[in-house]
């Protein structure tokens, strides 16, 4: 995620030129970073129901990622007042995170209706979704100009197969993820404050590249 927004901040500056909307590279890249993001979010329901976390501590959660999202669209909109995003991933997640929690307790409809709601996303569009009033949901015709678009058709369906992989991790007490116990102690720290180090990495590779660019001769 850092690198795919480091080379759009690239091509931000002028310094790349790179098609984010057209080259199957970029889609392809996009594409694996969303559906990771919603399919961990599944997982950690998961993780999150068999922790035993209470309501409050899950609504808080909620709101937590909530705030971070509106947050996201005040700043786009200040940098972007014409295409700023009004439902990226965070805006996402916080509905996928309130939705998908009750299919925590059948991991098999999660994934049927995951599968579902992935193959409704790709192959049902309708002008009457093209309103931004509806656009959230998907079924558009075409993608609306804005700089960060996940509606909850297809990526939803990520966050229900993630909650079926989730459940399958912990009934095999997590074997197959077994070799991240050697993972690098920076690593793991990125893992646990995932929410922070989306929120402040974008600033911070800005800056860098606004301060690098005011020193070039």
């Amino acid at each position: 995620m850092i690198a795919y927004h480091l080379s759009f901040d690239l091509r931000l500056f002028g310094l790349a030129r790179l098609d984010f909307e057209g080259d199957p590279f970029w889609l392809g890249a996009r594409a694996a970073i969303v559906s990771t993001f919603l399919g961990l979010v599944g997982m950690s329901l998961v993780l999150a129901r068999r922790a035993g976390v209470t309501a409050a501590q899950r609504w808080k959660r909620t709101a937590t990622i909530a705030a971070c999202a509106l947050a996201v669209s005040v700043a786009s909109w200040l940098a972007f007042p014409t295409s700023y995003i009004w439902f990226g991933i965070l805006h996402c997640i916080a509905v996928a995170s309130v939705v998908a929690w009750p299919f925590t307790l059948r991991p098999g409809l999660a994934l049927a209706c995951g599968a579902a709601v992935i193959a409704a996303g790709l192959l049902v569009t309708h002008p009457a979704f093209d309103s931004r009033a509806l656009a959230w949901i998907g079924f558009t015709t075409h993608k609306p100009v804005t700089q960060d678009y996940v509606p909850l058709f297809p990526w939803l369906g990520a966050a229900l197969v993630g909650v079926a992989a989730g459940d399958a991790l912990v009934r095999r007490s997590f074997a197959p993820l077994a070799f991240l116990a050697r993972a690098p102690r920076a690593l793991v720290w990125l893992g646990r404050h995932s929410l922070a180090v989306y929120m402040v990495h974008q600033p911070i590779l800005i800056g860098a590249l606004a301060l690098a660019l005011r020193r070039l001769p």
